[in-house]
């Protein structure tokens, strides 16, 4: 039996689709509701696949289910990987009625996203996430994308899930480095949008780590809500929805210069929170005291405090410049007023970027 935790709704409109959290969901949460037609196609990698495959194909009674597994790691999301995606797809005869679902981690759903907007112009898919990071942000909103050489995530598309089926039972299995570069995207939103969810955090990172069942359903849902509400004011980044990516122009530098897979994404991003957030105290916007406030949580989770020895503000700087986020040649940062208030600026002062690069850079 299953246990439904919580469930919320991504609201837009007729492409509006609901979250469910739970316990045991995988084998036995029936998700034919939301299959288009009698064609289903699931996408994993060779690390989930072995795990939970069984299980998925189980929520999908009654339907034709054809499995594609991809090699597993973020160097992987590329062009040459998500082709094997359409080649299954049309060795296989699936229709435009087919729909694809996404099992695994962010890089899978990622790209099984991608290829499901991309196929026959584009076809309905299910996100099942089985990490932490992909159950509180990749999974939810509709960002698809493989990476390129030059930048991450710069080839891709919005594409809306028809629903988003998150089973904690599976981060029983996930090692610490991934629990940690979860909750990076985890603090991230107590830092954007909502400070009292900073301070449940405070009282129950330990929890969270030790991935305590309770803790974990709350964490998910507050994440999950706090993204969905942003989604469902600006769907595609045209203004707000920009500030989830907090320390993520930071991030992407590091992981475009550690090579792919080298860095977990959450990893990054926890590096770039902090570096974000000395920024804001270099601006003047947030206090001494906020900034300890948001380092000591960082360092609490297990996540690295400095980027990539021998990164210098030069490699920054070269991989920053090619941020989504940018406008006309000017370089747009995220970054706090204060905790649980963020904002996009490209009006930092040069001097204090730089002085922030070269903090975290020196040896």
């Amino acid at each position: 039996m299953y246990k439904v935790l919580k469930e919320l709704k991504v609201e837009l409109g007729e492409r509006s689709y609901p979250i469910i959290i739970g316990q045991g969901l995988l084998g036995n949460y029936d998700l034919t509701p939301w299959v288009a037609g009698n064609q289903v196609m699931i996408v994993t990698n060779e690390t989930v696949g072995p795990r939970y495959l069984e299980q998925a194909v189980a929520c999908f009674p009654g339907k034709c289910v054809d499995v594609v597994t991809l090699p597993d790691g973020e160097k992987y999301k590329d062009w040459q990987t998500l082709n094997l995606i359409f080649d299954r797809l049309l060795e296989r005869q699936h229709s435009r009625q087919t729909t694809l679902v996404a099992l695994g981690g962010g890089v899978v759903g990622d790209m099984a996203g991608f290829a499901a907007a991309c196929y026959q112009r584009s076809v309905p898919f299910i996100q099942i996430p089985t990490t932490l990071l992909s159950q509180v942000d990749s999974s939810v909103g509709g960002k698809t994308g493989i990476n390129h050489p030059l930048g991450k995530n710069m080839v891709g598309a919005f594409h809306q899930p028809n629903i988003v089926l998150i089973d904690t039972d599976s981060l029983s299995t996930l090692p610490a480095r991934e629990v940690s570069a979860g909750l990076a995207e985890v603090i991230k939103y107590g830092l954007i949008r909502d400070e009292s969810f900073l301070g449940w955090l405070e009282g129950n990172i330990d929890a969270l780590r030790r991935l305590e069942p309770d803790a974990l359903g709350e964490a998910i849902y507050r994440s999950c809500l706090c993204k969905a509400e942003v989604v469902a004011v600006d769907e595609r980044e045209g203004g707000l929805r920009a500030i989830l990516n907090l320390g993520h122009t930071f991030g992407h530098a590091i992981e475009t210069y550690a090579g792919y897979g080298n860095w977990l994404h959450g990893e990054a991003v926890g590096t770039g929170m902090l570096m974000a957030s000395d920024l804001s105290l270099r601006e003047g916007m947030i206090g001494q005291k906020e900034h300890e406030r948001a380092a000591a949580l960082i360092h609490r989770a297990g996540l690295p405090e400095r980027p990539p020895k021998g990164m210098s503000p030069e490699d920054f700087m070269s991989r920053m410049a090619v941020d989504k986020k940018n406008v006309d040649g000017r370089l747009r940062l995220v970054l706090m007023r204060s905790l649980g208030d963020a904002f996009v600026t490209a009006d930092a002062a040069p001097q204090n970027l730089k002085d922030t690069l070269l903090e975290f850079t020196r040896s």
